[in-house]
This record gives C-alpha cells, sequence and structure tokens, in this order.
C-alpha cells in the first residue's frame, strides 16, 4: 500500500487474496456484522475497543485493516490503535460500503 494511513477496497482484495497475514478489524456493531461481513475479520465494536485492546496486542506491529460501514468509525478506530503504540493501522477507504460496490457485488448493502 502506497499510504499506510488508507487501504482502498482493491488493496484490501490483493491482501485477502495473497493470503497475508495481517488484522482485519470490524468495529461495525453485531446487527451490521450480520448484514454484511468479509470471511476471517476480527470483530470488535468501536465502543468496546478500549477495553478488549488485548484482544489484538498480537498484532501491535503488524498491519492492521481497520473496517466500518463507510470508514468513519474505522478512522477513529485507526486513531485510537495508533494512539496506543499500534504501528502499522491502516483503515478501508469508504469502508465495507465501498468493499461491496467495488470489489464483492455478493455483500448486502446498507
Amino acid at each position: 500500500m502506497a499510504d499506510d494511513a488508507r487501504c482502498t477496497p482493491s488493496e484490501l482484495a490483493e491482501l485477502l487474496e495473497r493470503g497475508e497475514d495481517f488484522c482485519l478489524l470490524d468495529v461495525r456493531t453485531e446487527q451490521e456484522l450480520e448484514i454484511a461481513r468479509v470471511d476471517g475479520c476480527a470483530h470488535i465494536p468501536l465502543n468496546e475497543l478500549p477495553a478488549r485492546l488485548d484482544e489484538i496486542e498480537p498484532w501491535r506491529h503488524k498491519l492492521i485493516v481497520t473496517l466500518c460501514h463507510h470508514g468513519m468509525r474505522s478512522q477513529t478506530a485507526q486513531e485510537y490503535l495508533i494512539s496506543n503504540g499500534f504501528s502499522r493501522v491502516s483503515n478501508l477507504s469508504g469502508g465495507i460500503d465501498a468493499y461491496a460496490a467495488e470489489v464483492d457485488p455478493t455483500l448486502n448493502r446498507y
């Protein structure tokens, strides 16, 4: 990725296709996850992230890509992780909505 701060939907698709070792962190609610999800994601709703930070501790120095519906909550998660010493955190541009539109039209959009 040219810019570690952002990950485009096509870049995420490439990471998944290559089987890269990274954490895809979905910060949406459980209800949103039931509507559409990317296989293999870790799920920690944004409001639970501070209390559950230890769950992603193994990824402190590896790539983490945060995602939500349109990219706002995941940007907040990205900033929070960086402020807590996580060194390689990227935010999925446009969220799962853009991923569904550009990469995987089988995903439900809402």
